[in-house]
C-alpha cells in the first residue's frame, strides 16, 4: 500500500508535515458592487453579479457577519469586489478578526499603518497596451508606485494570448520594484476579439511560464505542475469542468455525485445574504474556465488521488505550498 511516508524522502516529508497542519477553510466575499475600473472580461460585471445584491452599508452588520463566519469555521477570508479598497471599514471588519487576503486593482493604496500585515494581491492584465485595451488604463504605472517594496504584496498576473513571448518583460518590471508575482490565464468572459486562447498558444505559454519560474525563482510564486493543469485543463487524466470544480458554494451545490470540494466554501455577495454559484462567474461555461485559484483548489482537494507515485505527490505538495505562500500561511 502506498502511503505519504513511503513515497517521500525525509526532506519532502518535512515539507508535507508543515502544510498538512494548516487545515485552511476559506470563503470569498464581495466587499462591494462598485469599482473604479470597468475591465473587459471581468467575470463580476460580465455575469451581472454586481446586480445580484445591494451593498450592506451598516458596518455593525459586517462585524456580526464576520463573527458568524468564524463560527462556521472559516479561517481565511478572501476579499474581492468590485474594488475592496473603496470601503476599508468593511475590509477592517474581517482583518481585525481572522486571516484576511485582499484582492485589489492597486489604484487606491491600502494604508499600512491601518493594515500592517494584510496580504494583498494586485491584479495585472498584461503590458500597458493590453491594460489600456482591456482595463482603460495602465494600472501598473499606478499600483507599482503605491506598493513598491511591500513585502506582503504580490501581483496576480492574468496572462492574455497577446502576452505570449512577452511575459519576461512584465516579470522583470515586478522584480525591479521588489514584489512577487503569481500567474494565471485570462478566461475572456466577454469574448473580446483577439483574446481567446488557441491550443498552440496554451502550449507556448506553458513553456514560457515554466521558463519564468526557472529564471526568476525568487520573484515568481508558482509550480510547473500548476502550469500544466491550468493550460491543459487536465489532472491525472481527468478534465476540469462543472463536475470536477471544488469551488462551488456548498449550500447551493446540487451536484450528484458530488466531487471532492472545498469544505464549507461559500462565495458571499455584498448584502451578506446572497450566495454566488462559485468562486468566479455565474454565467461562465466551466469547460472554458482558466481561473488559477479554481484549478489550484482542484489539485489541493484531490490529495488522495496524488498518492500514487513520488512525482505525483511532490507535485501536490508544491501546489499546496504555492497556495499557502500566496495567502501567507507560510513564508515565501
Amino acid at each position: 500500500m502506498k502511503t505519504v511516508s513511503s513515497l517521500l524522502n525525509e526532506e519532502w516529508y518535512e515539507r508535507y508535515k508543515i502544510i498538512s497542519k494548516l487545515n485552511i477553510r476559506s470563503s470569498i466575499y464581495d466587499v462591494t458592487n462598485q469599482c473604479n475600473l470597468r475591465c473587459k472580461g471581468c467575470f463580476f460585471f460580465s455575469s451581472d453579479e454586481h446586480k445580484a445584491a445591494i451593498d450592506e452599508t451598516d458596518i455593525s452588520k459586517w462585524h456580526t457577519f464576520v463573527d458568524k463566519e468564524m463560527d462556521r469555521g472559516v479561517n481565511l477570508a478572501i476579499l474581492i469586489g468590485g474594488e475592496p479598497t473603496l470601503y476599508l471599514d468593511r475590509v477592517e471588519a474581517f482583518y481585525k478578526r481572522l486571516p484576511t487576503f485582499c484582492a485589489t486593482n492597486g489604484i487606491k493604496k491600502i494604508p499600512r499603518d491601518r493594515f500592517p500585515d494584510l496580504p494583498i494581491g494586485i491584479s495585472l492584465w498584461g503590458d500597458e497596451n493590453d491594460e489600456k485595451e482591456l482595463r482603460g488604463k495602465d494600472t501598473f504605472a499606478i499600483s507599482s508606485k503605491n506598493y513598491e517594496g511591500d513585502q506582503r504584496t504580490y501581483y496576480l498576473y492574468t496572462i492574455t494570448p497577446k502576452q505570449v513571448g512577452k511575459t519576461e518583460t512584465i516579470i522583470k518590471k515586478i522584480e525591479s520594484i521588489g514584489l512577487k508575482v503569481h500567474m494565471q490565464l485570462l478566461s475572456n468572459d466577454e469574448g473580446v476579439e483577439g483574446f481567446n486562447w488557441t491550443n498552440e498558444e496554451l502550449n507556448d505559454i506553458r513553456q514560457e511560464m515554466d521558463d519564468m519560474l526557472d529564471s526568476y525563482p525568487k520573484t515568481v510564486i508558482s509550480s510547473k505542475y500548476y502550469h500544466k493543469v491550468i493550460t491543459t485543463g487536465e489532472m491525472l487524466g481527468r478534465q476540469f469542468g462543472w463536475g470536477e470544480c471544488p469551488s462551488v458554494t456548498e449550500p447551493i451545490d446540487n451536484r450528484h455525485p458530488g466531487p471532492k470540494r472545498l469544505i464549507h466554501f461559500i462565495r458571499w455577495a455584498s448584502d451578506l445574504k446572497t450566495m454566488h454559484r462559485c468562486c468566479t462567474s455565474e454565467t461562465r461555461d466551466c469547460s472554458t474556465c482558466k481561473d488559477g485559484a479554481a484549478h489550484m483548489s482542484w489539485i489541493m482537494v484531490n490529495k488522495r488521488a496524488h498518492i500514487t507515485s513520488t512525482e505525483d505527490l511532490q507535485n501536490w505538495i508544491e501546489v499546496f505550498e504555492m497556495f499557502a505562500k500566496l495567502y501567507h500561511f507560510i513564508s515565501w
